[in-house]
């Protein structure tokens, strides 16, 4: 049996058609060696400020969006021989949920224009500390920061510089630098 927290945030959710039959299953029979991290979440304020940094700058594709009753969840992830050409929604939603290296951004409704939103903790400050980042790996680090220089991406610190970081207008950290997509435009 399920948390009760669990299955309300299940069943408010779309999911894939057999996600909540896998959900059920007895963990005794299952086998943990086949297990897949699918996706973390990051609420953020404005999908229109975080989802071009994902997708222009670091490439993310939005594979699939969820509105809900007052919030829409957008899945990212990068292509990598996900092809969906040939899917609908349902088919996509499901290849999405079999996956690893997915990508949700919650963005509740009215934050983008709520003067008095403080944002949201990003983990690494306090208060709220305990997230710490995620990490997005570069065939070329060199090219690859060269590219953000293009994009006009602000770096807290660069590589030369020592351990860097990378974060997007909500300030979570990714992998090994800081972008701050709130002080660029990505066009």
């Amino acid at each position: 049996m399920l948390p009760a927290f669990v299955t309300s945030r299940l069943s408010s959710l779309p999911r894939p058609s057999n996600f909540l039959q896998f959900a059920k299953m007895s963990t005794a029979a299952s086998n943990p060696a086949t297990y897949k991290f699918n996706h973390t979440m990051f609420r953020i304020r404005d999908p229109k400020v975080s989802l071009p940094f994902y997708e222009k700058v670091l490439g993310m594709k939005v594979f699939y969006e969820s509105p809900g009753g007052d919030f829409t969840n957008y899945f990212l992830a990068f292509a990598n021989g996900f092809d969906d050409a040939d899917l609908n929604k349902e088919g996509i939603r499901d290849k999405l949920f079999d996956r690893e290296g997915v990508l949700e951004l919650c963005h509740n409704w009215g934050t983008e224009n709520d003067a008095n939103f403080k944002g949201y903790a990003s983990g690494n400050e306090e208060p709220g500390r305990g997230f710490g980042h995620i990490c997005i790996t570069v065939d070329n680090l060199e090219a690859a920061c060269k590219r953000f220089d293009e994009l006009g991406v602000r770096f807290k610190k660069r590589p030369e510089e020592g351990r860097m970081r990378v974060s997007e207008t909500s300030f979570y950290l990714i992998g090994r630098g800081v972008l701050d997509s709130q002080r660029m435009e990505v066009g």
